[in-house]
């Protein structure tokens, strides 16, 4: 009798922690991520071609009294600052995106045509509309990113389904080595037209005007509200599309969101700061690595640590040749290159 209570009682089997253990290691590298964002913050507010203490950079943001000191950090290093953080999140959700939609781990946000739809229509603006100031270059840039966002996806659409994720591909660069020649061409043969857009085609989040980053937040937000609301079907997606369809999903119509965050986020982030490499290609690649295949994670992960890698860019131009500066658009190359040279070289990458 007591046997045959102890079996009736017997405790029920183990649920495996395996997934909670998970959950709480990404959310406490979100965490450790979200720190790194405000350490990049920090350097960013205070390191400069003048070195600035830790304290007189906080006296600048609680109560700023007016001195050159203050005016510089309250003014030209916030808006920089901000400008950084606003473009390296518009890239860095970008990029993931285009990777979850392309199913190619090595896709960047350029594969859809917005970089080379905007440098085109700067350049022609430059050499036709007389464009002279970078205030006046933020409409022509992002009307041509968006523009070459949707030539790209109608052009390569075929069918209910939408574009498929090769045809995508192929479309988006032949469309970008074709804006790209032609862009090429008018700048050589107007030396002055190349001249005006030489240090818009930097990459670069200085000299912009005050309020650059407030201008293109609403486009950002828009862009990071679409990504939200494709960011779970993304996962059955990567399964292949008629998984997807298996699931339920509108596999069409989440393609068409993706398209429209990423050419809100890339034209927005191409309009303020240049064409920017690397970024939208190292960042989520690399946080793969951190998260697995789990698209929600890795937006939320591309979503911080993007924009600390374009700060940190950012300040390393600062230091290298002071009292001048390198664009970030050229030390993104020259920190991007290795590390994404040795993820694709790492022995987990074919588990990616």
């Amino acid at each position: 009798m007591a046997q045959a209570l102890a079996k009736t009682t017997a405790p029920p089997p183990a649920v495996s922690s395996r997934p909670s253990r998970r959950g709480a290691h990404r959310l406490l590298g979100l965490g450790v991520a979200v720190g790194a964002l405000a350490l990049a913050v920090l350097l960013s507010v205070a390191i400069g071609s003048a070195m600035l203490p830790l304290d007189v950079v906080w006296q600048a943001l609680t109560a700023p009294d007016g001195s050159a000191s203050h005016a510089t950090i309250s003014g030209a290093r916030v808006d920089r600052t901000l400008l950084g953080i606003v473009v390296g999140v518009s890239l860095g959700v970008a990029g993931a995106l285009m990777q979850a939609l392309t199913r190619n781990p090595l896709a960047d946000p350029g594969v859809l045509g917005a970089n080379a739809g905007a440098g085109f229509a700067v350049t022609l603006g430059v050499a036709v509309f007389g464009v002279t100031r970078i205030e006046e270059y933020l409409p022509f840039a992002f009307v041509g990113a968006i523009a070459g966002s949707a030539v790209v996806h109608l052009a390569a659409s075929g069918g209910r389904a939408g574009p498929s994720p090769l045809r995508l591909t192929l479309v988006g660069v032949a469309f970008t080595a074709v804006l790209s020649g032609i862009s090429q061409t008018l700048a050589l043969i107007d030396t002055e037209t190349f001249d005006r857009m030489r240090f818009w085609g930097a990459g670069t989040i200085t000299d912009r005007p005050t309020g650059t980053a407030g201008d293109i937040l609403p486009f950002v937000l828009a862009g990071l509200l679409a990504a939200v609301c494709c960011a779970r079907p993304l996962n059955a997606i990567a399964l292949g599309d008629d998984a997807g369809r298996a699931l339920g999903l509108r596999v069409g119509a989440t393609r068409c969101g993706v398209v429209i965050a990423v050419a809100l986020l890339c034209g927005a982030a191409t309009a303020a700061a240049g064409p920017l490499m690397f970024v939208g290609l190292m960042v989520p690649h690399a946080v793969r690595w951190l998260t697995g295949p789990d698209w929600r994670w890795i937006l939320a992960y591309s979503a911080v640590l993007a924009p600390a890698i374009v700060l940190v860019a950012d300040v390393l131009g600062r230091l290298i040749v002071i009292p001048a500066e390198l664009p970030v658009g050229v030390m993104m190359p020259a920190i991007g290159a290795p590390v994404l040279i040795l993820l694709v070289r790492g022995s987990r990458v074919r588990e990616l």
